[in-house]
């Protein structure tokens, strides 16, 4: 952890809805004039699409569980040793996954691929990270360690699976039952890789849905926010101004001392209230050891 070169984590699986965090961030940061080095979680992968399918292929031949969530598919000494030297001095490489060919066309690659790694802008603030293991801890690595803000984004497992399949068959075109058996091939590693993570996080958001989501293979639709709540978990920073929160959410509750209930259309303003006074802190502590 580091005074001069805060690094702000947010885990989280694909399709938990870790981007819904990120643009709260965006904001706080934008309306605080900080700049942040963004880091994306896939440009942490070890391999591009063409290389990870084909390791997925013969994983399945030898019978082997193998995922984006793994670390045999990550490089996690590169995170750390990300996380390490940002906390140290304020620098590290960083890359790009480019999803699409949007992302791909300014650097004149296919989607898939990775950009090349270069160093980051030496005048950035605090380190932003929003992807899948920045909080892991394996017997090799603890990226944990580094981290000075750990938000983990966890819905309920049949709401997280609604939100992958539809994105996955809405917007990326594959079918059901191919995301199906995607959630069922990861899953030893979402249990060795993922869910440890939220032990560790600082706060933790939870989107709980109030609709049967007994199926999550056959819903059509994503429940909303206002058909959901919020379980917001309070770890490191559990000294809350609880009455205050309270008191700006409307219907929300305390279901235990560090435990505040929001209704899910209010999570973007919570976060707003929770993540700025403490980002405000961060940005002042820093700007005083910076003077020195």
């Amino acid at each position: 952890m580091s005074i001069k070169h805060p690094i702000i984590s947010i885990t989280g699986s694909s399709g938990a809805g870790t981007t819904t965090v990120k643009k709260a961030f965006e904001d706080i940061f934008r309306r605080g004039n900080h700049k942040a080095a963004v880091v994306e979680g896939d440009s942490f992968h070890r391999y591009d699409r063409a290389e990870m399918k084909a390791a997925v292929i013969k994983a399945d031949e030898e019978g082997r569980d193998f995922s984006h969530f793994s670390a045999e598919a990550n490089l996690f000494d590169k995170l750390e040793e990300l996380f390490q030297r940002y906390s140290e001095s304020g620098h590290g490489q960083i890359r790009k996954y480019l999803h699409n060919e949007e992302e791909a066309e300014p650097y004149n690659q296919v989607p898939g691929t990775f950009t090349p790694w270069e160093e980051i802008s030496a005048d950035t603030d605090v380190l932003f990270y929003e992807g899948l293991h920045g909080g892991v801890i394996t017997p090799e690595q603890n990226v944990a360690q580094w981290v000075d803000l750990l938000i983990g984004v966890v819905p309920s497992v049949n709401l997280e699976w609604i939100q992958k399949i539809r994105r996955d068959v809405d917007e990326r075109g594959y079918s059901a039952e191919a995301v199906t058996h995607t959630i069922l091939r990861r899953m030893p590693d979402y249990v060795q890789y993922i869910t440890p993570q939220f032990t560790n996080s600082h706060i933790n958001f939870q989107r709980v849905p109030l609709v049967d989501t007994s199926n999550p293979f056959i819903a059509r639709e994503i429940p909303t926010p206002d058909e959901s709540l919020v379980v917001i978990r309070f770890n490191k920073y559990r000294d809350q101004d609880y009455s205050y929160l309270l008191s700006m959410i409307h219907d929300s509750f305390m279901s235990r001392p560090n435990t505040l209930v929001v209704p899910g259309g209010k999570m973007g303003f919570a976060m707003q209230i929770i993540f700025r006074p403490i980002i405000s802190e961060m940005m002042e502590k820093r700007r005083k050891e910076m003077e020195y």
